[in-house]
């Protein structure tokens, strides 16, 4: 296992993004990023509707050490601001999830979603322009036909490169709620979209219906105990999916027992300590990130001080818990009172297993080494993203006396938080959303 405090950073600016977080508008803030199943394209969206897509430099000869940066590949408009007359709200425009289909030819498909609609977009590359038109002249005008005297044999000219992002689908007016998680399943048929009180299935090629898989609402709303917070299908199994909910709990279905999975086929659930027993409890325990590993045999979940990892064959404990920002414990009730502890961090797996990351606040992100139970924490800044230099693992201080390279946990910044992240499929490259910037950091090269 290559150490992670050997990083090589690089820092991307996203289109119509300030790199200066003092000047950056809220609809620059970046809100899900995603690499797609090769790595070579990686997908950004924000709080402002916008979807960017970043290419992997192909390798020369002449600069070797470019092959991991990534530029500006496409920027398009996913969503637009609206407005529900029925109930009186607005929809925001804000991106909550990108996810991307295999790639089956030259054109690259993905999803993406806001609160309410679900979008796939075709991202496809044009170099060629037809010429040559009998009817319409080079400007695309319609000519006088009686000036039309020959027929002509329209011809192919090349032109300059260019990636058009079209909508194929829209799945819309299915989700009464917050949609917060969308998944692909392995049939590459159907995905799902689940918002906090039901989930649907939907077919790629069907917009104006879907199938009502889990429905958690009560009759009486009032006695609403729970809500989902994420859904994943398996990797492999497309019969097999799990969701979590507010209590920390997580729920294994198949859906080949019944339409309507409303009871599960495995439950996840750790006994609360009594000793650790306090008023935020209940809030520190929902489960925001719920991701299978690549094997297919284990979950990681992400509630508010901790990662943890569950095999799918014992449900009674997690085999691995991993302390994010424990000392952040004391600090729980000016986190509530500043809204901090409701922040949805996510979590994700190397293409191996074997590593997690995870983020924090203070622009830190942490990283577990499943094998050998080490762990780092690392800064995604300005000051640490010089071009070759090398990422220092940060400590926090907690009391007593502090180091010339440790922090005081007094002197966390909670508004700068890193909440999404995201690991290429295959080789150690990982990006890192802090607010309006994307860091892209690589396994250092010799």
């Amino acid at each position: 296992m290559k150490c992670f405090s050997r990083y090589l950073p690089y820092i991307f600016r996203p289109a119509n993004t300030i790199l200066s977080s003092s000047c950056h508008t809220e609809a620059d803030i970046i809100s899900t990023v995603e690499f797609n199943h090769t790595g070579e394209l990686l997908a950004t969206g924000d709080k402002g509707g916008r979807v960017v897509i970043f290419q992997r430099e192909q390798e020369s000869k002449n600069q070797p050490h470019r092959r991991g940066e990534y530029n500006v590949y496409s920027t398009f408009q996913s969503h637009e601001p609206e407005f529900d007359y029925l109930k009186s709200l607005e929809i925001e425009e804000k991106i909550n999830k990108i996810r991307w289909l295999p790639q089956q030819n030259a054109a690259y498909f993905l999803l993406s979603t806001n609160d309410k609609t679900v979008k796939l977009w075709k991202v496809s590359e044009r170099d060629k322009r037809p010429e040559g038109y009998n009817l319409k002249d080079e400007d695309g005008r319609l000519r006088d036909p009686s000036m039309i005297t020959s027929l002509r044999v329209p011809v192919l000219r090349p032109m300059d490169l260019m990636v058009e992002a079209t909508p194929r689908r829209v799945f819309a007016n299915a989700h009464t709620y917050h949609i917060n998680s969308i998944s692909v399943n392995s049939d590459y048929e159907t995905y799902m979209s689940a918002d906090d009180l039901r989930i649907n299935l939907w077919n790629f090629e069907i917009t104006n219906q879907s199938f009502n898989i889990v429905d958690i609402k009560p009759a009486n709303m009032e006695e609403l105990t729970e809500v989902i917070t994420a859904a994943e299908f398996h990797p492999h199994h497309c019969n097999t999916f799990v969701y979590s909910s507010s209590k920390g709990t997580i729920r294994l279905c198949d859906m080949r027992t019944s339409a309507l999975c409303d009871r599960h086929a495995k439950f996840f659930e750790e006994p609360e300590d009594p000793s650790n027993r306090s008023f935020f409890s209940e809030i520190i325990s929902s489960i925001s990130d719920v991701k299978f590993s690549h094997s297919g045999r284990y979950i990681m979940t992400r509630d508010y001080l901790t990662v943890k990892v569950w095999d799918l064959n014992m449900e009674n404990r997690p085999i691995e818990t991993y302390q994010v920002h424990d000392y952040l414990r004391s600090k729980l009730c000016s986190l509530y009172e500043n809204d901090c502890i409701f922040d949805k961090f996510e979590c994700v797996w190397n293409g191996s297993d074997s590593v997690i990351m995870t983020g924090s606040y203070n622009n830190f992100f942490r990283m577990f080494d499943r094998n050998t139970k080490r762990d780092v924490t690392l800064e995604a800044s300005r000051e640490s993203s010089k071009p070759r230099a090398v990422l220092k693992p940060r400590k926090v201080c907690v009391g007593g006396k502090r180091r010339k390279d440790e922090i005081s946990v007094d002197s966390l910044d909670f508004s700068k938080k890193i909440l999404h992240t995201a690991w290429h499929p295959s080789e150690n490259i990982i990006a890192v959303a802090a607010t309006n910037n994307l860091y892209i950091f690589q396994d250092k090269v010799n």
